[in-house]
């Protein structure tokens, strides 16, 4: 046992306890929210086709949601060497794994408000898009790493492989009809390039290349997708959501409703009133309405805080350390962050059109927990060991 002990301490030296911290907030957080958010909607049975269930259903599987991401954190962060996922026989089944659980999700996948990107394994469902974010952090990672310590001058045919690769992947998901997911994924790969340390020109080539791909997708949706009309509907509300208040515009305006009624201190844990029918949904994609109703800007502000704080310090570890594995690692975590927070963010404060993408931590759901979890502890791993470098230099 003191070995064992022994062992724990050794681990946890170099440990950042304040992300740590951070991830256990927002946890809780979102478990008092869930909680909030669906009490009244679960025991009247509106969020379970008309079937009545306990007050506290999605408030306790919420809870075993965050308990079996903050092992996953701990057993990332402390107990797994980073370094193995340089290996390629790590890296192939990662990937691997990752496109056939999006084939397998095409194949008996379950539809889930217009999106068949869910595969039902009883306990609860697994979205198979979460996944492919933190394949597309872990893949290009290691492969401009790889390059990078190889040969100094990176050039184009090398990368695009890995870029195919992952655009099987988005490819996949786009036709799951997960829009949302694809953008996301698509932004953090974007990211991860930009801030690379591959020459300027080839992330020029890489970005023209990819545009046309975009472009062709976006005349396409536009002339010949039927689904089109369900996205310039979106597109129209957002331009003017109070003008159709009563017909497609009504979630955006309930929404913008709720988080001007919260004002500075909110109307305290449990009064919010948007909850009550007003929202589809209110313990999911629109959680920070709630939030916005109950605690206020106050509230809000605290939690911005959080979620900042995890991004300056992910910005602030890649910038202390020249390994490009880990630089890139913190990167990709950061962006995935930022980026699905704002978008979700944007999306329920009328900036963009509605994505379906939800608020890290604090929306209900086992898969987008189990996501941040895995990106969240391969970031801290990776500080840990930028520490210890820094500590020998």
């Amino acid at each position: 046992m003191k070995k064992f002990i022994k062992y724990l301490k050794e681990r946890s030296r170099n440990l950042d306890l304040s992300l740590i911290m951070c991830y256990a907030l927002l946890g809780i957080i979102g478990v008092v929210m869930v909680y909030s958010a669906s009490m009244v909607s679960a025991s009247k049975g509106t969020l379970t086709n008309g079937v009545p269930i306990a007050a506290n259903y999605f408030m306790k599987r919420q809870f075993l949601f965050f308990m079996m991401g903050f092992i996953i954190i701990l057993f990332i962060s402390m107990l797994l060497n980073i370094n193995v996922l340089k290996k390629v026989s790590v890296q192939k089944f990662i990937v691997l794994a990752t496109l056939a659980l999006l084939v397998l999700t095409l194949l008996v996948g379950k539809e889930v408000n217009g999106s068949k990107n869910w595969i039902n394994l009883g306990i609860f469902s697994l979205q198979s898009s979460e996944f492919l974010k933190l394949t597309s952090i872990f893949y290009l990672s290691y492969i401009i790493d790889r390059w990078l310590s190889i040969k100094r001058d990176y050039k184009l045919k090398n990368l695009i492989p890995p870029l195919g690769v992952l655009g099987i992947g988005l490819l996949l998901v786009l036709m799951q009809g997960d829009l949302g997911g694809t953008l996301l994924t698509v932004a953090i790969i974007a990211s991860m390039l930009m801030y690379s340390d591959i020459k300027n020109k080839i992330k020029v080539q890489i970005f023209t290349i990819t545009s046309v791909p975009t472009v062709l997708y976006i005349l396409y949706t536009l002339i010949f997708d039927a689904k089109n009309l369900y996205r310039m509907k979106r597109i129209k509300v957002v331009l003017d959501p109070f003008k159709y208040e009563n017909g497609d515009g009504y979630q955006l305006t309930n929404a913008l409703t709720s988080i001007s009624n919260g004002g500075l201190f909110g109307r305290g844990l449990g009064n919010g009133i948007s909850k009550l029918g007003y929202l589809p949904e209110p313990h999911t994609d629109f959680i920070f309405t709630v939030i916005s109703e109950e605690t206020g800007l106050v509230g809000v502000l605290f939690i911005l805080m959080i979620y900042g704080f995890i991004l300056f310090k992910g910005l602030t570890y890649a910038n202390k350390t020249n390994n490009h594995f880990y630089k890139l690692i913190c990167i990709g975590v950061v962006s995935y962050l930022f980026m699905q927070v704002f978008i979700n963010l944007a999306g329920i404060s009328g900036m963009i059109p509605l994505t379906g993408v939800t608020l890290p931590m604090l929306s209900y759901g086992g898969s987008s927990i189990m996501s941040i979890s895995i990106a969240l502890g391969a970031m801290i791993a990776v500080i840990r060991n930028i520490k210890r470098e820094s500590i020998v230099k």
